[in-house]
């Protein structure tokens, strides 16, 4: 292989959003795959929260990437020389192969996931990703809806979160609520996907809406911001009810200012459990989530929204949009030619 091949690697620690100065570009040779290696050509790039806490050095569920290195994300690509049966030549792959036009994915340690064929890629990254994924095994697994359940989504027109409240409606929940910023992520919630109610945090006062549209509390709060939203549903538990800790977005930028959370004894007073999971743990039940889902899907019960990034260089701005509220749904980034 003679073309040239970009990699964006992490140059500095960043403080706050993702600067110019926290990436570099570097280019070098395409690679060549060893005995069991295939060479993926990269062309969708997942954009997640989680990355820019792995920008960080600080302990985690991952390593924090080192300086110098890739910056780590899940991608999607096609194989385009293979030494490997397991990643015949041709396929879409889907595996953590970071922010580059190349990557190499080894069958003995299984790092990558072949796509069957037909499936968007989009969709692939998104509705039946690690996205949809940690929509379906964190409300059902953790928060456990039951029927007439009153459910509060946070995040709930991000990729996560919009997909949450699509579910706990599908399973009967009797009412579903969403808080979002801005009228139009509002409207969308509620008028597209079927969120009986929204809550707009940036204009309404979040507390005060919360009583009036779940007076009997809060069964299910899936959480993906914590900070005063978190502490804010905490206050209108209802008893018995589950919180599920998928994220916390509100704090990811500025570890040393998060907010110290006050209404956490409501859990006693509420006979409350909050807990956080990793959709890493249901990795081996991936195909049983996405069969249901598909079905939803079909049916119209479920739907998704991707807001995609042109351009390698601009997979920076892309994570950033996470934190400014500029996207609705998924966010991806289409790689473009090296």
């Amino acid at each position: 292989m003679t073309e040239s091949s970009r990699r964006l690697v992490l140059a500095q620690r960043p403080q706050g959003m993702v600067d110019e100065d926290v990436c570099r570009m570097e280019t070098g040779p395409v690679p060549e795959p060893a005995e069991g290696e295939a060479v993926v050509r990269v062309r969708w790039l997942s954009i997640d929260p989680t990355i820019r806490t792995w920008m960080d050095d600080a302990p985690g569920y991952l390593p924090p990437i080192e300086l110098g290195a890739v910056v780590r994300c899940g991608a999607l690509g096609e194989v385009i020389a293979t030494r490997s049966d397991r990643y015949p030549l041709g396929a879409t792959v889907f595996g953590m192969m970071g922010w580059q036009d190349h990557a190499i994915v080894d069958s003995g340690a299984a790092t990558a996931q072949v796509i069957p064929d037909g499936v968007d890629p989009t969709a692939a990254l998104s509705i039946f990703g690690v996205t949809g994924m940690t929509a379906y095994f964190g409300l059902l697994e953790i928060g456990r809806p039951q029927e007439g359940d009153t459910v509060v989504v946070s995040g709930a027109a991000g990729a996560t979160g919009s997909v949450v409240g699509q579910i706990a409606k599908a399973k009967g929940a009797g009412t579903v609520v969403g808080i979002a910023g801005g009228p139009e992520k509002c409207a969308w919630i509620v008028d597209e996907l079927g969120f009986d109610a929204a809550i707009d945090y940036k204009a309404d006062d979040v507390p005060a809406r919360l009583r009036a549209l779940c007076p009997d509390g809060i069964d299910v709060y899936f959480d993906n911001v914590g900070g005063v939203i978190l502490d804010a549903c905490l206050a209108n538990l209802a008893l018995r009810a589950r919180v599920v800790l998928c994220g916390a977005i509100s704090a990811y930028n500025d570890r040393g200012s998060a907010h110290g959370l006050t209404n956490y004894t409501a859990l006693i007073a509420r006979r409350a459990r909050m807990e956080g999971f990793l959709v890493l743990d249901y990795v081996d039940r991936f195909a049983e989530g996405q069969g249901e889902m598909l079905g939803w899907v079909l049916e119209g019960k479920v739907k998704h929204a991707v807001h995609v990034v042109e351009g390698l260089a601009d997979a920076p701005d892309a994570l950033n949009l996470l934190f400014t509220g500029g996207n609705t749904g998924k966010v991806i980034v289409k790689v473009d030619e090296p």
